[in-house]
């Protein structure tokens, strides 16, 4: 998981090289993640479909060595079209990674702690995004090209694959010795049993895309987003965007073991869902005082800890730890809520059905974006023309509001007829 994250993450800290040694537009960028979505509409459904047949095993395998194909290939050449492909084939296997390594979660921690356990697997996936996102920083040497913090990537992906022949051997050895629950035995999948889970999980389905459609895609430009539109460097633009990974590796765990603790699952996306709404336009509008944070402030230096001397506007630190904690939060209650309301042998499908639908939004947010801060010229003579996404990443909040209220709804009705 953490070499899949540090992957993904890396295109947004390249976004302004690719912009002027490349002549990529914010649609170019913007379709760099978007197709890495594409194939997840469908192949993620089929990832859960061969993770019931095959197991957790072989799965994790070859989806692993699916992205560190498609980081090789993103880094080869910067031709938009194979930068493209390479994406492509990353995201064909990342998200179905996902979808298996959560699957294997829920398979050994499922009453016992299971939040918790997903919590401390996203606090490991989370660094991997912060190192990357970070590596303007830690790894100032190698921006003076494009190319080079992308054989990066290819490490990650490399390290992934050892990882992932390493849970080969345990789980296989886990198996013999121990008793967990069995997998890969599912000889017929009928596809009309996919519309036979209930309302609770097309809720809670409908909250991960608008969830992660806010969040992503910003992800996507939000360092560019911060070196235009709000006068910082690349090196403080990656340190702003990681406050939101910072944040999840800390506190994911925490909020994944308070619902372990004390259920209202529901009411802690609700409240995640209202943190999204402000922090955009807060952002946008400069909500807070201008002044800058410098080296001599503590705050700084545990925020920019990579390069003390760098300076981050006040106002932005607030909005981006308000996300940071929706960023926590809602994950580490969603993902094992489904497993509470899905049967065992379904739930490689039941994860691959949620995260094709994910992807959709994805895939759609991250153009629409890109269109968006070209349509209204966003630039750093225009910083303005970045509000346009900005409205339409705070009008998410409003509908993950509403979809995790129904939630609520559903499941106290759900009690109360049981």
């Amino acid at each position: 998981m953490f070499g899949n994250y540090y992957i993904y993450d890396s295109v947004s800290p390249l976004a302004d090289l690719l912009k002027s040694q490349l002549g990529f537009s914010d649609s170019n960028i913007g379709w760099l993640n978007a197709i890495y979505s594409f194939p997840n509409i469908l192949m993620v459904l089929v990832g859960g479909i061969i993770i019931d047949r095959i197991g957790t095993r072989k799965s994790v395998l070859i989806f692993t060595f699916l992205i560190t194909l498609g980081a090789f290939i993103t880094a080869v050449s910067g031709e938009l079209y194979i930068m493209a492909t390479g994406r492509l084939v990353f995201g064909l296997g990342a998200e179905s990674m996902i979808v298996a390594i959560t699957t294997v979660i829920a398979r050994w921690f499922k009453g016992k702690e299971l939040s918790f356990a997903f919590g401390l697997n996203l606090t490991v996936a989370r660094l991997g995004s912060f190192l990357a996102l970070n590596s303007p920083t830690w790894g100032k040497s190698l921006y003076g090209y494009w190319q080079s913090p992308l054989w990066l990537t290819v490490g990650a992906g490399v390290f992934a694959l050892l990882c992932a022949l390493i849970y080969f051997a345990v789980d296989a050895y886990a198996t013999k010795k121990y008793s967990l629950p069995k997998e890969g035995k599912q000889d017929k999948i009928e596809i009309k049993e996919i519309f036979k889970f209930g309302k609770s999980f097309w809720l809670i389905t409908a909250l991960c895309v608008t969830f992660y459609s806010a969040m992503f895609p910003f992800q996507t430009f939000a360092i560019k987003y911060f070196q235009e539109a709000h006068g910082t460097s690349r090196e403080v633009g990656g340190n702003l965007s990681s406050i939101l990974t910072l944040a999840a590796m800390f506190f994911t765990p925490l909020f994944g073991l308070l619902s372990d603790k004390i259920g209202k699952r529901a009411i802690f996306m609700m409240i995640g869902s209202l943190l999204i709404i402000p922090v955009y336009l807060m952002m946008t509008y400069k909500f807070g005082r201008p002044e800058v944070l410098t080296e001599g402030d503590f705050f700084n230096l545990t925020i920019s800890f990579f390069d003390i001397s760098a300076s981050i506007p006040k106002y932005l630190i607030l909005p981006m730890s308000m996300m940071g904690i929706a960023f926590s939060m809602i994950p580490a209650v969603m993902w094992p809520f489904v497993s509470l309301i899905v049967k065992s042998e379904k739930l490689g499908t039941a994860y691959g059905l949620m995260t094709m639908i994910q992807n959709i939004g994805l895939f759609g947010f991250n153009i629409l974006i890109g269109f968006a801060n070209d349509y209204s010229g966003a630039s750093a003579s225009n910083p303005g023309g970045y509000a346009l996404g900005m409205w339409i990443f705070s009008s998410l909040g409003f509908f993950g509001v509403l979809f995790s209220f129904l939630l609520h709804k559903a499941e106290k009705a759900s009690t109360v007829s049981s």
